[in-house]
């Protein structure tokens, strides 16, 4: 197995979820970086870090409308 020496940056869309995606690469539509780039783990430790409600912003949304 070799080491992943790529560049990636953390990306998110408008549902406030996150993923990675290679530095080099053009983003999918519907995403956006937010700033942070780097080996993956720096990235993922990144994701773990400030995500920390996994429902989708819509769902966040209706639920919170319920009360």
């Amino acid at each position: 197995m070799t080491q992943d020496e790529r560049v990636y940056r953390v990306v998110t869309n408008d549902e406030e979820q996150y993923s990675i995606w290679p530095a080099d690469r053009d983003l999918p539509p519907g995403w956006v970086a937010d700033g942070t780039e780097g080996p993956r783990a720096v990235c993922l430790d990144h994701i773990e870090r400030v995500w920390t409600d996994m429902r989708p912003r819509s769902l966040r949304e209706r639920m919170g409308q319920r009360g």
